[in-house]
């Protein structure tokens, strides 16, 4: 990677929009180097697109906008190292954007990528054993700085050849974020998004619904991603029952079924769910799946009424609804 920007050196820094990867940038520029930085997205991403937005109005840097679609999707079904706390697989997850960070570095001629993590801030990812792991397998040994922690770590290659002062960088460690904040402060940044809440595979209950579907499927696309993140979830055996919860999810849940030609059942004169039924053979969930659709419909609880199953066939049938206790026993 050789840097191409007239007699200036050019970087280029992974940016999530939080304030580590903030302050990255900014210790960058202010040691005058050109920045370019590159976000990452995937199917689970709940990131803050505006803080993305607002980092490269402020600090005037080019954003390259890459989304990681199937090829993560394949590391989220079979990650090599592992999961973290819930079913995010942060090594790996990891490596494969340093992987498609370092191509875009070549591409534009930047002579150093830059991330914001901080020495043990996080407990899979962030130990100093795991970035050089990390390092080693994305193909960048020595090439990847770290600013806010470099100070902690051994010197990369862009330190090594003199292209930036280390006596500028910091030796910040841990999950307090005081000495972030502190810099912050010092250099105006103020609207930056909280730290939590950034990936969906960290959510527990999302985890579960995940962790299910793979119990029963190999491979994880990005229409099972739509699903998963919709309605209420049941399991019967090897059959899943997907109940939607507002007009919205109604309309997915419906467009899904046609679209498929899945089975799914309604209820009939009153407002209903839509239900649909996933799995190679769901005969013999669809009365339990009709009576769900009765309990989370309008209809009475303690007479039978008319649920609609569309199937090759059309058929109604009548049920009462099923009870609350029955319920939670096949919910995800």
């Amino acid at each position: 990677m050789v840097a191409t920007f007239g007699e200036k050196t050019k970087v280029l820094a992974l940016l999530s929009g939080g304030l580590d990867s903030t302050l990255a940038v900014k210790i960058m520029l202010e040691q005058g180097l050109v920045v370019e930085a590159v976000n990452f997205t995937t199917p689970f991403c709940l990131c803050d697109k505006c803080a993305i937005d607002s980092v490269s109005k402020k600090f005037q840097i080019k954003v390259h906008k890459v989304l990681l679609g199937q090829e993560f999707l394949d590391l989220v079904a079979a990650p090599p190292h592992g999961y973290g706390s819930g079913m995010n697989p942060c090594m790996d997850c990891r490596i494969l954007m340093l992987r498609k960070a370092k191509a875009v570095a070549q591409k534009i001629g930047a002579k150093c990528i830059v991330t914001g993590e901080v020495l043990n801030e996080r407990p899979f990812s962030q130990r100093k054993d795991s970035m050089f792991l990390i390092e080693r397998e994305a193909g960048l040994e020595g090439k990847i700085l770290r600013p806010l922690s470099a100070k902690l770590l051994p010197e990369t290659e862009f330190e090594k050849e003199g292209l930036i002062d280390r006596e500028k960088l910091f030796s910040i460690k841990g999950r307090r974020r005081l000495p972030q904040m502190s810099l912050a402060k010092t250099w105006n940044i103020n609207d930056y998004p909280c730290p939590a809440g950034g990936c969906l595979l960290t959510d527990p209950q999302f985890a579960l619904r995940l962790r299910d579907f793979l119990t029963y499927s190999c491979k994880l696309t990005l229409r099972d991603i739509v699903l998963l993140k919709i309605g209420r979830h049941f399991r019967i055996g090897d059959c899943k029952i997907v109940v939607g919860r507002n007009s919205e999810e109604n309309k997915i849940l419906l467009t899904l079924a046609k679209r498929e030609n899945k089975p799914y059942l309604e209820v009939i004169n009153y407002m209903s769910p839509i239900v649909l039924l996933e799995g190679s053979n769901v005969d013999h969930v669809v009365e339990e799946a009709a009576r769900i659709a009765v309990r989370y419909s309008d209809a009475p609880k303690d007479t039978s009424v008319d649920v609609r199953h569309v199937a090759t066939d059309m058929n109604i049938m009548k049920v009462r609804a099923a009870k609350d206790e029955e319920i939670e026993l096949s919910r995800i």
